[in-house]
């Protein structure tokens, strides 16, 4: 035993070389380093966005070659406004799994909210602005509940959200009345911030440069504020060669959108909730708790976090978020019908998350995750709608590239864990 006891310092060699964080070493051999780090991460399963974005290029690659018009500026553009609906519910269920749950009401929930709005607007002439926030607060509220029978009372959360599915669909039929359907008038808020294309040219750059200008900013600061704390951050070269991929996808998206109309408002709204919401997961304590919350909950518990209460929030912004994106819906077809929230929308929106690369097991994922596997099934829907084929041949493939992308989660986790990185 050290003399002076147990808790005595250790002595450490006056040669002793001290530990270098491996990612310093991988930035200074350049890109050699860069390729050995790709080729490390890939081979322990870090896949990260890399397979969806390989999956929507050969998507694009394929119906582009079948069909010239799928890539016309018309199709993507109308594409980019077709997602925004299953995109927001998407976020939200984003956040739910990366606790590691599931939440099946979404869908009913998003019907049921765009009922709230189209009755309380257009039925009783509640100011659409009020009906709005009534609508989405009443979406919260609804995943208050239901988070609060998972959290407190300790019921499943797929039992509690399949019920939840049935209920507040059934809600929804109530609300809606005899005539099951009211129309919205086209020209209400709702519809507006569906509909609205800002033709000026300088709209969609000027939102390409602000993204790019927004990312290089913050870069920069994170790698001052880690350079300050005597922590590894990425040097200069590594900010502007990631910069400059970013703006030459911002300005191709943006000459496209210009092409036809211009920046679709909705489109740009969806942009808006992915960065904030995706700021709040990685750069608040809140954030930070999800994911500690569903890499480990009984690490998480006995680190002082409050588990019951992180539950039910996130809950309460999953239903929030479907509560926005069944207004989005409901502005797309200009009503709200007993057929709202049904469908195939419950598989498209979780679809949506867990394609875009967010794990089923929880603990790891992204906001981008909603857009990028919004833009995979909208894209598969699109190209087969362009090619005439029938809605069964659309489940089938969406269910199969749903299928392969749990598959990718299944083994990359696996691979991390042989890896020891999970």
């Amino acid at each position: 035993m050290p003399k002076g006891g147990v808790n005595a310092p250790v002595p450490v060699a006056a040669d002793a070389t001290p530990a270098v964080d491996p990612r310093l070493i991988v930035r200074q051999e350049g890109l050699h380093g860069y390729l050995d780090e790709f080729r490390r991460r890939i081979a322990s399963g870090e896949l990260g966005s890399l397979p969806v974005v390989l999956a929507l290029i050969i998507i694009w690659a394929v119906f582009g070659s079948l069909d010239s018009s799928f890539l016309s500026a018309q199709n993507l553009s109308n594409l980019s406004q077709q997602i925004v609906g299953t995109g927001m519910i998407a976020i939200g269920v984003v956040f739910v799994l990366l606790l590691g749950e599931i939440d099946l009401s979404v869908a009913s929930v998003s019907g049921l909210c765009a009922a709230i709005y189209a009755v309380l607007n257009v039925t009783n002439g509640v100011n659409a602005w009020v009906a709005m926030f009534v609508a989405i607060a009443g979406g919260a509220v609804v995943g208050f509940i239901q988070g609060f029978f998972f959290a407190k009372v300790g019921v499943p959360a797929f039992v509690v959200t399949l019920a939840g599915n049935l209920g507040w669909n059934g809600l929804m039929l109530q609300i809606l009345g005899a005539t099951g359907t009211v129309n919205l008038p086209g020209n209400d808020i709702v519809s507006r911030l569906y509909s609205t294309i800002y033709s000026q040219q300088v709209a969609a750059y000027g939102l390409a440069a602000a993204g790019v200008l927004l990312f290089l900013g913050a870069s920069l600061v994170d790698a001052r504020r880690r350079q300050a704390a005597g922590v590894p951050s990425r040097p200069l070269t590594d900010i502007v060669l990631r910069t400059a991929v970013l703006a030459i996808v911002a300005f191709l998206a943006a000459y496209t959108l210009n092409q036809y109309k211009g920046l679709p408002l909705a489109l740009l709204i969806f942009l808006v909730f992915i960065v904030v919401l995706d700021f709040v997961l990685r750069r608040t304590t809140y954030g930070r708790q999800i994911f500690a919350l569903g890499g480990n909950i009984e690490g998480a518990r006995r680190a002082g976090i409050n588990v019951s209460w992180i539950r039910i929030s996130v809950f309460a912004i999953a239903s929030a978020m479907a509560a926005v994106g069944g207004l989005f819906l409901a502005a797309q077809i200009q009503s709200a019908s007993q057929t709202s929230g049904g469908g195939n929308l419950l598989m498209n929106a979780i679809a949506a998350a867990v394609i875009g690369g967010t794990s089923l097991f929880g603990g790891r994922g992204s906001t981008w995750s909603a857009l990028l596997g919004a833009l995979v099934i909208g894209s598969i829907q699109s190209g087969m709608n362009i090619m005439g084929l029938s809605n069964a041949i659309q489940f089938m493939i969406t269910g199969a590239v749903l299928l392969a992308a749990a598959i990718i989660d299944s083994l990359s986790r696996r691979t991390q864990k042989a890896a020891g990185r999970a």
